[in-house]
């Protein structure tokens, strides 16, 4: 997280981590890169902490997830939150279930 500007960011070089859960939409057109996880990102705020959905962004890439805000106490709450998510499979694929393919 960078905490040196007005607002900060953190970013996910995606490819191993948690691509199990990706894998179960493959047929879909799935793959686990950056769009998929800010998809995931997208619906695990709307779901758990809609509160903070309009105030942290989104800038992912194909091979990176990349999440920013100005506020970023708000910023640090969502990664922290989002990351335990991440580490409850049941959870996250029960969301991911709901994420729309970008």
């Amino acid at each position: 997280m960078d905490r040196s500007s007005s607002s900060a960011s953190f970013c996910l070089y995606v490819g191993e981590y948690k691509q199990e859960v990706f894998d179960t939409r493959a047929d879909e057109g799935f793959e686990g890169g950056g769009y998929d996880w800010e998809s995931l990102a997208i619906v695990f705020l709307e779901e758990k902490m809609p509160e903070l959905k309009d105030i942290v962004n989104f800038d992912s890439e194909a091979s990176m997830f990349c999440a920013y805000s100005s506020d970023k106490k708000a910023l640090e709450k969502f990664a922290i939150s989002f990351k335990n998510t991440c580490e409850d499979e049941s959870t996250i694929t029960d969301l991911f279930s709901r994420a729309e393919l970008d």
